[in-house]
């Protein structure tokens, strides 16, 4: 895999015959993601995307906005993809992926785009995480809360909220700045995949998803909430593995039918 800092990934054995890049959630970590690869095994090399100025690229300026860290996210992987991949994102990362995938779509590589958590673009940002965005201290932590994700003692503690939250709070400023531009329908397939209790995502905020792709949506539902992933990544990684696979039969095509899910 390549040594680009925007890229953290696991050493495998083996060369895998695909790649899956995970645009982690807002304040997410890129290495979160890591522990996949065993659910993977030797189907394809996962590799999280570091965006500058969070985790390990801590002290490089952060991006100025979405459109410009697609652009910087789009290069490294045109630079370094050297066989089929896919796109997943949740949430914030889901956005971020859309907006790289936009930007890649005349790459034949590009094979997929899997949307999870995340609301259809063009509705994008939603009030609430307009308002989130302005709020400071523990008004931020509380609201941040409804989405789930934090741990309890983060809750609890100012202190633990003034070392973790900082990127938190840019990834969110990030997102109210968003402002969507209508574009031609990526020639991929977009899948989607959510939790059945999540009070921030749900069919009403997806169906327009459908605007984004030439093809039919697929969509998939999980037990959970938000971040539905998180008690078991079965859900999203039984998705990844099944996409690649279909991909896999008709090596060097990209997709010309759908099933739902």
């Amino acid at each position: 895999m390549s040594d680009s800092p925007w890229f953290v990934s696991r050493p495998t054995s083996s060369r895998a015959p695909y790649l899956v890049y995970c645009f982690p959630h807002a304040g997410g970590n890129a290495r979160s993601f890591l522990s996949w690869q065993q659910h993977l095994a030797a189907d394809a090399e996962l590799v999280g995307v570091c965006a500058p100025g969070r985790g390990l690229r801590l002290d490089e300026p952060s991006p100025a906005g979405i459109a410009e860290l697609a652009e910087g996210a789009a290069r490294a992987i045109t630079a370094a993809a050297d066989r089929p991949f896919l796109l997943f994102g949740h949430s914030f990362g889901a956005v971020l992926a859309f907006e790289t995938a936009r930007r890649l779509r005349e790459l034949p590589l590009l094979r997929h785009l899997v949307a999870s958590g995340c609301a259809a673009p063009r509705l994008l940002p939603s009030e609430r995480v307009r308002q989130t965005a302005k709020l400071r201290g523990q008004e931020f932590t509380e609201a941040v809360a409804f989405f789930g994700g934090l741990p309890p003692e983060v809750l609890a503690e100012p202190e633990l909220q003034d070392l973790l939250l900082p990127g938190l709070r840019a990834d969110f400023h990030l997102v109210s700045g968003y402002r969507y531009q209508p574009g031609e329908p990526l020639p991929i397939g977009i899948s989607l995949v959510n939790g059945r209790e999540d009070p921030h995502v749900g069919p009403a905020e997806l169906r327009h998803w459908e605007h984004e792709s030439v093809l039919p949506l697929r969509y998939h539902w999980a037990d959970g909430g938000h971040f539905y992933f998180g008690p078991d990544p079965a859900p999203a990684v039984d998705l990844l593995r099944s996409l690649i696979r279909a991909d896999s039969s008709a090596p060097g095509a990209r997709e010309e039918h759908v099933e739902l899910i």
